[in-house]
């Protein structure tokens, strides 16, 4: 009798535990890196990023770096492309910083989350959805006198 062709096991959902721990070695080094400001780059300079979340890909030789400047805007953009340019310096600092068989690739994304999260701010303050989420008044809900009589 042939055996299936699955484990029986379904497949992994998010990031292995490995990938985790890897990702938060990386974004704790990074964060390092950036704070002692050796990259001379006039987009750079004198600006605070925030390492908002690494992800590593499963094989542990690529990580998505997410950013978020201080501030934020049209900030962000030039921030990003800065980082980028420098990737190379910066992974040759990460490779003596973290004690990994490979020192990963890095690209630099915004992060795209607060924005999101100050969207649905803005939705749950406007008026309209304001009276949807509030509770419902004493003269609108049932007061119990439509109860059904037991030869209905």
């Amino acid at each position: 009798m042939k055996r299936p062709s699955h484990s029986g096991r379904a497949a992994p959902r998010g990031p292995s535990q490995r990938q985790l721990r890897a990702a938060e070695l990386v974004r704790h080094a990074l964060v390092e890196i950036l704070r002692a400001q050796e990259i001379t780059d006039p987009d750079l300079a004198g600006v605070s990023v925030t390492l908002t979340e690494v992800r590593m890909s499963p094989d542990l030789r690529n990580a998505t770096v997410f950013v978020e400047p201080l501030g934020g805007g049209e900030q962000a953009v030039v921030v990003v492309k800065a980082l980028n340019r420098h990737h190379k310096f910066l992974r040759g600092r990460l490779g003596h910083a973290i004690d990994m068989k490979f020192t990963p690739a890095l690209k630099f994304l915004h992060d795209e989350t607060f924005d999101e999260a100050a969207r649905i701010s803005r939705l749950f303050a406007d008026p309209r959805v304001a009276q949807d989420l509030a509770p419902d008044s004493p003269a609108d809900s049932w007061n119990g006198s439509d109860t059904l009589e037991e030869g209905d």
